[in-house]
């Protein structure tokens, strides 16, 4: 039988703000490719770097397990692989080294290796699987062990006499419900338990329930799933969730889908199988607000245990949502919100700055936005422009030979925009400053002396106060 060592490239301790935050997730579909490769019947060996120190950690276990075949398959469901940090980049091709040196075949599944094939295989990879890879790496492996060509096999690229090969895409998988749970018994848990219950004083774990987002907002790439949208059905999701509630113990969930309950119905189903079964846990998700607003959806999830939503905001200029084709509203924001936090479910907002056309005007709104409607949580980043996106076609002119971010911490602006980077980066903070100082008076106001956000108030009211003047000098080119 031949040996599979199946690891991924995301290096929590390379990524300083990620690793900051103490809120560290398994990597979800590297053990869902470790359980489809072992059901095919292959003898499969799981390595999680992903709280690993460096690269080079992974020597050892490839001595040891003299694997045939050396896959790395990173998570498609963790939005910080799609944005193509450089830093994991390297570590791939560190790992991709390390292999080759002890005869692995080397294949490769990733967001950044589908858009960079050739970089990855200039740097000794044999197979770059591109797009969906359960199907690819089964049909793959089985060809390479049976001597086979592997010409006819859809969604991979790779060298043959030095001209690279890019085989037609694979069809998207509709029945998901079809692939097997992740193998959970391959990764060791307690170190991420450890983490987050001295952290944050519960664990969570990740799950996904669907693939893909049938939505067009042009600066979104989907190198993985595409824009077809494929789901689990409740029952498969609810088996999985009751099998690591009984098995691991774990209360609360991320489900890392793009977009949670977009299928008409499954909320309600969902929320039916979780009182039925009398299962009790907490969840967060990622929405957009106009599909919250549809009829029971929020209501359908307060009941079925969801403790946070994260909305895709972007802007509170309407101009900015429109040139972004985002097809949200900025009374939708509001609306969503208000009613979230009625349900008691708190509610974060992704918010992007330095957009094409953006003006002082649009920024004013979105800081306008966020202190009226008062969101639990912001994280805010600059337009990134990533391969594949109309975005990305509009700016490509201005990248030079920076066009990823080192790290999720990285922010910078790789295109010409309305201001400087030096603006943007300073705005970051000005803007966190602002929420913080509001999030202390509104608990003065409502009489509940929390110590935590009345301190960060009073520690970001004079900060703010440079941070504005500091703007409005890089603002005019001072």
């Amino acid at each position: 039988m031949k040996r599979v060592l199946i690891t991924h490239s995301y290096f929590y301790k390379l990524d300083y703000k990620q690793w900051k935050f103490k809120q560290p997730y398994p990597p979800y579909g590297t053990l869902l490719a470790a359980a489809v490769i072992r059901q095919a019947g292959y003898e499969v060996f799981f390595l999680d770097v992903a709280l690993c120190d460096k690269p080079a950690d992974v020597l050892t276990t490839i001595q040891t397990v003299k694997p045939d075949y050396f896959v790395i398959y990173d998570d498609g469901f963790n939005y910080l692989t799609k944005m193509c940090l450089s830093v994991m980049r390297e570590a791939a091709f560190e790992m991709t080294k390390l292999a080759k040196q002890n005869n692995s075949i080397v294949i490769i599944s990733s967001s950044d290796s589908s858009d960079h094939y050739e970089k990855y295989l200039e740097q000794g990879t044999d197979f770059v699987v591109r797009g969906e890879g359960e199907e690819t790496i089964k049909e793959l492996l089985n060809l390479l062990d049976n001597g086979k060509e592997v010409h006819s096999v859809l969604g991979i690229a790779y060298k043959l006499n030095e001209e690279i090969k890019v085989n037609p895409s694979r069809p998207v998988l509709k029945n998901l419900d079809g692939l097997p749970i992740p193998a959970w018994d391959l990764i060791d848990l307690q170190p991420y338990r450890k983490i987050w219950e001295s952290h944050h004083g519960y664990f969570s774990l990740n799950i996904a329930t669907t693939r893909g987002c049938p939505y067009k907002c042009n600066w979104c790439a989907k190198p993985i799933y595409g824009n077809r949208y494929n789901s689990r059905s409740p029952e498969h999701v609810i088996n999985e969730i009751e099998y690591l509630m009984n098995h691991f113990q774990v209360s609360h969930f991320w489900m890392c889908d793009d977009i949670f309950g977009l299928k008409p119905g499954w909320v309600d189903q969902f929320r039916e199988l979780v009182v039925k079964r009398g299962l009790k846990f907490k969840y967060k998700i990622q929405s957009r607000v106009d599909l919250l607003l549809e009829e029971n959806t929020i209501e359908a999830l307060a009941a079925s245990g969801l403790d946070m939503a994260w909305v895709g905001a972007e802007s509170g200029s309407q101009k900015i949502l429109d040139a972004m084709e985002k097809g949200t509203t900025v009374e939708e924001i509001g609306q969503a919100t208000a009613r979230l936090q009625a349900q008691g479910i708190k509610v974060g907002y992704f918010l992007q700055f330095g957009y094409l056309g953006e003006t002082k005007t649009d920024i004013d709104a979105t800081l306008k936005m966020v202190l009226k409607n008062m969101p639990d949580e912001i994280g805010i980043s600059v337009s990134y422009p990533l391969p594949g996106t109309k975005f990305f076609e509009k700016v490509k002119s201005d990248l030079k030979e920076k066009q990823n971010w080192s790290d999720s911490d990285d922010l910078a602006m790789m295109y010409k925009s309305t201001y400087s980077p030096a603006f943007y980066k300073l705005l970051h903070r000005y803007i966190h400053s602002r929420f913080r100082i509001k999030r202390g008076l509104e608990q003065i106001k409502r009489k509940k002396f929390r110590l935590r956000p009345i301190v960060s108030m009073v520690y970001h009211a004079p900060l703010s106060l440079f941070q504005s003047w500091r703007l409005s000098q890089l603002q005019y080119g001072k």
